[in-house]
């Protein structure tokens, strides 16, 4: 499922190369909920059936610890969605932790995005938090000429807004926003 590209100055997804390293990002959270976390990568090893579990709450692990407020940004409402509320965790996870947070402590997923508006949005909270880049709810599946963008919260894949040179065909699997 290709979906247009609508560039412009704001937030760019990235799919990171290396995103093994140094931990993960969190997400934003919509009042069904959404989240975004802040920090590095995961994704370069990451496996479909490792994705997949993202997809099931009884699947994702049991010991979570849910961030401090001070931890969070937060963000309500916007002009698609007045009951919708963002919040930006500043811990660095990688992606799979990034999800299990999101379902756990606050019911949510990490962030779809369908419009450029609510991309502006995340953007904007997003930057607040002086990282490079934040996990949002896309990943791949499949490879090669196989692949499907998809959202971890199930919903379809109608908009993007890729930072340059983007995506990068073989390197990653888990899709970050980038802040610069």
């Amino acid at each position: 499922k290709d979906a247009p590209h609508l560039g412009g100055p704001e937030t760019k997804a990235d799919l990171s190369q290396d995103l093994e390293g140094s931990g993960g990002q969190e997400g934003v959270l919509p009042l069904s909920g959404e989240v975004l976390e802040s920090g590095a990568q995961e994704a370069e090893d990451a496996h479909d059936d490792e994705l997949d579990s993202e997809l099931h709450p009884d699947d994702l692990d049991k010991d979570v610890q849910c961030p401090k407020e001070e931890q969070t940004v937060r963000l309500l409402g916007s002009p698609e969605c007045e009951s919708c509320r963002y919040r930006v965790v500043l811990t660095r996870r990688r992606f799979r932790r990034a999800q299990t947070v999101c379902r756990r402590c606050y019911r949510g997923n990490l962030s779809s995005i369908h419009s450029f508006s609510v991309n502006s949005l995340i953007h904007r909270l997003a930057i607040r938090t002086n990282q490079a880049q934040v996990w949002i709810g896309g990943f791949i599946r499949g490879w090669c000429l196989w692949k499907n963008y998809c959202w971890i919260d199930g919903s379809s894949w109608n908009f993007t807004n890729w930072a340059r040179w983007q995506p990068t065909f073989g390197y990653g699997h888990c899709i970050a926003l980038c802040t610069t």
